[in-house]
């Protein structure tokens, strides 16, 4: 019987494609109230995840429930759960409304269903068009429009936002917050990170068919540190007052300025003020969703520069100096850059605005190498500690392969 609670539990998911695993031992838990990404590189495993969820792929072990019940045993599940995982199931032939009303008998629900979730997602005026002349944004709107014909109580959503044009990316937003404001259970995958960000409570983080973090965007933010970048008249003279105040990890960047970790704009400013340094500009800099991500999936699939060609400027192919904890082996405090001459009343660069942030530093993903099997550098490694996958025992007859299960390849497509 279903527990009615909307939530979604992973336990232990694996699945393999011959000798392919596209995923591996995977857990997390999705509560109703928020909305979850669920995120990872291409290959990771979130479609094949989606599709073992939904009852369209049988598990090579593990389970995974809604409602406390495998999907092929909610009963009426599209009354329950609204589902997509691409956007091109429809007759090209046959019209938007009458596409709706074909799922609407299907399910038991009023035709006048079918008028109102066109209405709801943009379509009121499109509904007498067939669903062939559809653009990608319009297709996506209308698979999400099938998904809600069940007014169901959790929505499974597989790159919703792709093709939307940015007035359909902000109303899907506001839509999906809402949705989940109601006490309902919302989970997207999406590699529209800095959307994202935007929109979710919770994150899952997959690379390699595993789980790197599952939790509170705002508590990953906080497990990674900010650091300061201040341009200052004399660089040299700075750091060392800085040391002297017992801030060790400062380094210089490569457009001369230097990074701060462990002080906040005022220390550094008011450190600066006693040692009669001034200042040209300073900014605290955080990383956001995409940067931790990038640390957090990092060597999945790496690719390389053409043909020996040197990286642009501007880019790294390494870890940020002074961007947490200083390289093994590199002493604490500033450390001179070879050929950077002692400043004499430093001149800030050309062009350059106070305040403005530094041109030469970009974040960037750690290095590209190792390929496939090199494991992530840095931020979280794996769930942060207090995380613990739920512990429920596997619901009887959860193997079994749902509607539509071929128990085979979902066409490699994870």
């Amino acid at each position: 019987m279903q527990d009615g609670s909307g939530r979604i539990v992973v336990q232990n998911l694996t699945k393999h494609f011959g000798q392919v695993a596209a995923v591996q031992n995977l857990s997390f838990h999705v509560e109703p109230g928020s909305v979850t990404g669920f995120l990872g590189p291409n290959g990771s495993g979130k479609t094949t995840t989606l599709r073992m969820l939904l009852g369209l792929v049988r598990p090579t072990s593990g389970w995974t429930t809604i409602n406390g019940q495998p999907f092929n045993r909610l009963g009426n599940p599209a009354r329950v759960v609204g589902g997509v995982l691409e956007a091109q199931g429809f007759h090209p032939g046959r019209t938007a409304r009458d596409h709706l009303r074909v799922y609407a008998a299907a399910m038991g629900v009023h035709d006048q269903r079918a008028d109102e979730v066109l209405n709801l997602v943009g379509l009121g005026a499109a509904g007498n068009r067939a669903a062939g002349g559809f653009s990608l944004g319009m297709k996506q709107r209308l698979a999400l429009a099938t998904a809600l014909i069940g007014d169901p109580q959790v929505l499974v959503l597989d790159e919703p936002a792709n093709g939307l044009d940015p007035e359909g990316i902000a109303w899907l937003r506001a839509f999906l917050k809402a949705f989940a404001q109601s006490g309902r259970t919302v989970l997207i995958s999406s590699h529209l990170l800095a959307e994202v960000e935007q929109t979710i409570d919770q994150v899952v983080i997959i690379s390699r068919g595993q789980t790197m973090y599952a939790g509170s965007v705002d508590e990953l933010r906080k497990s990674q540190q900010s650091r300061v970048i201040v341009q200052p008249a004399d660089p040299q003279k700075l750091a060392v007052a800085l040391q002297e105040a017992q801030i060790t990890n400062v380094s210089p960047t490569p457009d001369g300025k230097l990074a701060v970790v462990g002080a906040t704009i005022q220390q550094v400013g008011d450190i600066a003020a006693q040692a009669g340094i001034a200042l040209y500009g300073v900014h605290e800099e955080r990383a956001d969703l995409e940067q931790l991500f990038f640390r957090l999936t990092a060597g999945q699939y790496t690719g390389q520069m053409p043909y020996g060609q040197a990286p642009q400027q501007g880019q790294q192919q390494g870890p940020v100096p002074g961007w947490g904890a200083p390289p093994p082996g590199q002493q604490s405090g500033y450390q001179q850059q070879p050929g950077y001459p002692p400043q004499q009343g430093y001149t800030p660069p050309q062009g350059y605005a106070p305040g403005t942030p530094p041109g030469g530093y970009q974040q960037a993903p750690p290095p590209q190498q190792g390929g496939y099997p090199q494991q992530p550098s840095g931020g979280w490694q794996q769930p942060p500690t207090g995380w613990e996958a739920p512990q429920a025992p596997p619901p009887p007859d959860a193997s079994p392969p749902g509607p539509g299960s071929s128990g085979g390849s979902d066409g490699g497509n994870n």
